[in-house]
């Protein structure tokens, strides 16, 4: 009797949950230490370094973000203790969660811009290409929140798209590295590279690249370069300027 030879599609894939849970509880743990380092002089540890006060919004708008950030630690420990369940629940919690990331993200970034437009400062120009960024990078967090909750049922694509949410919010932070050389290119490659690393890893260890990191990670390095080049230019400055004045 012949019997048929039929082959595992996933022949040749490592299927390992140990190696997921340390990669994003792994990342998520990086980001929030480089949050609060970058932020501890402005916003953390405030009082101990006697930085300018802080406006109601920018307070409301930092406690916001933080809390994302935390969420995300406390989401990838859950999965990593295989608290699915409790994921899941706490995952409505952090959709609405989401929604505030970006309206109070928004909200501030043009509250910025259009105080230095209007008051034609020096930096009002540096400050339109900066407010043009971040808007790009609230879209690109506001389409990998909603089609991450949208796939919530198929969890290889919702933990890759709620990774490359800290690519969204990672160039805010490498801006404030305690550093004098740090430029937009710098932080480019910081971003690129946290990119790369994160699809590499996944890549290599489950030999093959996953449809979210490759569209969701090519479309956001290709938009995100694109912008930087075009938003410095002296006809989308005057352009923002004109929008905000």
């Amino acid at each position: 009797m012949n019997t048929m030879n039929t082959q595992n599609p996933l022949h040749g894939i490592r299927s390992s949950p140990r190696f997921d849970r340390r990669l994003y509880l792994g990342a998520s743990l990086i980001f929030l230490a480089l949050v609060f380092w970058t932020f501890a002089r402005t916003f953390y540890l405030k009082p101990f370094f006697g930085t300018p006060p802080l406006s109601a919004l920018l307070h409301i708008h930092g406690a916001v973000m933080t809390g994302w950030v935390v969420l995300l630690v406390v989401q990838s420990s859950l999965i990593a203790a295989r608290r699915v369940e409790w994921h899941r629940q706490l995952g409505v919690f952090g959709a609405a969660w989401g929604a505030l990331v970006v309206l109070f993200g928004s909200i501030t970034t043009l509250y910025a811009a259009a105080r230095e437009v209007r008051a034609h400062s020096n930096f009002a120009a540096g400050q339109v290409v900066i407010t043009s960024l971040d808007l790009l990078q609230m879209l690109f967090f506001a389409s990998f929140v909603a089609i991450a909750v949208w796939q919530r049922r198929r969890p290889d694509y919702h933990k890759r798209l709620m990774l490359l949410t800290i690519a969204c919010m990672l160039p805010d932070a490498l801006a404030r590295l305690p550093v004098s050389f740090m430029t937009n290119q710098l932080i480019l490659v910081g971003m690129d590279g946290f990119i790369i690393l994160c699809v590499g890893f996944d890549t290599l260890w489950h030999r093959r690249l996953h449809p979210a990191f490759a569209w969701g990670g090519f479309l956001f390095v290709a938009a995100f370069h694109l912008a930087l080049y075009f938003t410095q230019t002296r006809a989308w400055i005057a352009f923002g300027e004109s929008l905000l004045s």
